[in-house]
């Protein structure tokens, strides 16, 4: 299998460095409650602003450019969706020596789930298959059907972005792709492990000790950077994990695995894939 290796985040400047730019950038500051003028949208993070940066991705209210996440009308049940035999049926293809095998496991992923109660919930229930759909389908891909917990090779790499001094790298760790989406990057692992409650920036080899928090950290990284665009189609979830590195041309076989492995799991779901599943 070819090494699982990518910028976490698409653009060099991250978005926790894009956050911090609109802190100081931005005059008007209503975090998390905008009460924007009619004409000026609602960014993701709660300021109020008429660019991409406020009315892209993530937008919550105003003209926005990007389609707002429709309301979920059923209680979906995750643990129905991802039925023993579902799960099973992807983790059953890795062979047995991989280090995956013992790691990762149904129940595993249902406690993290927990402490993410709107995945899932998201439209009718068709929706909410289709994106558990293309959860699973970027998992499948990122870790080859759970056998992977590192990236391969990944040490090796240079993950560290010395400007982001939110969230500075120490030295002496590594910040390569661990865990179900191969978490990359200190500025993804250190707001990751304020948000789950682990030391991201020091102890970033937690990902791949802990399968809770690993799969904890794949489940973030969803619903900050990839949910908010899963209105949008299949490919708009590819660009938000590695349209860097795979969209507009740049692996399209790594994007045509990844719409194979959704378009299966919808099938097994038994609801349509919807349009737009390229990037």
């Amino acid at each position: 299998m070819a090494p699982l290796r990518r910028s976490r985040n698409n653009c060099a400047p991250t978005l926790i460095v894009v956050l911090a730019i609109l802190a100081g950038a931005v005059p008007r500051l209503m975090a998390q409650n905008c009460g924007c003028a009619a004409d000026e949208c609602c960014s993701r993070y709660g300021y109020c602003g008429k660019s991409d940066d406020y009315c892209g991705t993530g937008c919550q209210e105003g003209p926005c450019n990007t389609q707002p996440l429709t309301p979920s009308t059923h209680n979906v049940s995750v643990a129905d969706i991802v039925t023993p035999e579902f799960f099973n049926g992807i983790i059953d293809q890795a062979d047995a020596g991989c280090a995956g095998k013992n790691f990762y496991s149904r129940e595993v992923f249902l406690e993290a789930a927990n402490s993410y109660p709107e995945f899932g919930q998201v439209g009718s229930i068709d929706d909410s298959k289709r994106e558990i759909a293309a959860f699973f389908g970027h998992v499948t891909h990122e870790t080859g059907h759970f056998c992977y917990i590192e990236e391969i090779n990944g040490a090796s790499g240079d993950y560290c972005d010395e400007t982001n001094t939110q969230y500075p790298c120490n030295p002496e760790k590594k910040y390569y792709g661990r865990g179900p989406i191969q978490l990359s990057w200190n500025f993804n692992y250190g707001p990751a492990g304020e948000s789950i409650g682990f030391d991201g920036l020091n102890s970033p080899e937690t990902v791949a000790n802990d399968p809770v928090i690993s799969f904890k950290t794949a489940l973030w990284y969803w619903m900050e950077n990839v949910r908010p665009v899963i209105g949008e189609g299949f490919g708009a979830t590819i660009r938000a994990i590695n349209g860097a590195l795979e969209c507009d041309g740049g692996n399209p076989t790594t994007v045509q695995k990844r719409i194979e492995y959704y378009t299966e799991y919808c099938n097994q779901l038994g609801v349509d894939p919807g349009e737009n599943l390229t990037c």
